[in-house]
């Protein structure tokens, strides 16, 4: 058996039932670049070296077309939870900018250990934050 170590997370997934309103708020608000959306099912957007990805749990929990991917039904109900890595000089603009559109900020704190993180929900409920990486010594 070899030794195998994982090296970081390629693709985080949120869920959400509007992916209109999502397709705004994470191109539109929080500025993310866009992969590629699939009809209802998905949307998926660049950020930094890893990718989004937004799910439609009603539509992955179906099971895959013939001739299209292999990838098994998957999917989750209920809010999740995603921590965007900020630039420390870069994560007053982001709470100006998510103020300027209207988000509420549900926390804004600086970490015992040092580093800041914001807190806001997107158009589904998922907890979102945007944090300074050395909130875990990074």
């Amino acid at each position: 058996m070899s030794d195998a170590t994982l090296t970081g997370v390629l693709e985080t997934a949120l869920y959400a039932d509007d992916l209109d309103a999502v397709e705004a708020f994470y191109g539109g608000i929080l500025g993310l670049e866009k992969i590629s959306r699939g009809g209802n099912r998905h949307v998926f957007y660049r950020c930094g070296p890893g990718v989004l990805l937004i799910f439609n749990s009603g539509e992955t929990l179906k099971p895959h077309e013939p001739g299209a991917l292999p990838v098994p039904p998957h999917g989750t109900k209920g809010h999740g939870h995603v921590c965007f890595r900020v630039d420390s000089n870069d994560i007053e603009a982001m709470a100006e900018r998510l103020k300027a559109a209207s988000v509420d900020i549900e926390a804004d704190f600086h970490w015992p250990n040092g580093g800041r993180s914001i807190y806001f929900r997107d158009p589904a409920g998922n907890s979102l934050e945007c944090a300074e990486p050395r909130i875990w010594g990074l």
